[in-house]
């Protein structure tokens, strides 16, 4: 999550320098990297979370 943060936080820095192509792809990358958390966090029809889930034995 923190790398997702200073992704966002260097794309909003070469964006205001006047870069268009590699701040949007950093932008990507930290939905990218956000989405991947939320699925992992986000609980299973048993009520437990996919990070839990890895484990248990």
């Amino acid at each position: 999550m923190l790398t997702a943060l200073a992704l966002v936080a260097g794309a909003v820095f070469l964006w205001r320098k006047g870069e268009r192509q590699r701040p949007s792809l950093m932008v990507i990358l930290a939905a990218v990297m956000i989405t991947n958390v939320v699925i992992w966090s986000l609980p299973t029809r048993t009520g437990t979370t996919l990070t839990t889930a890895t484990a248990q034995p």
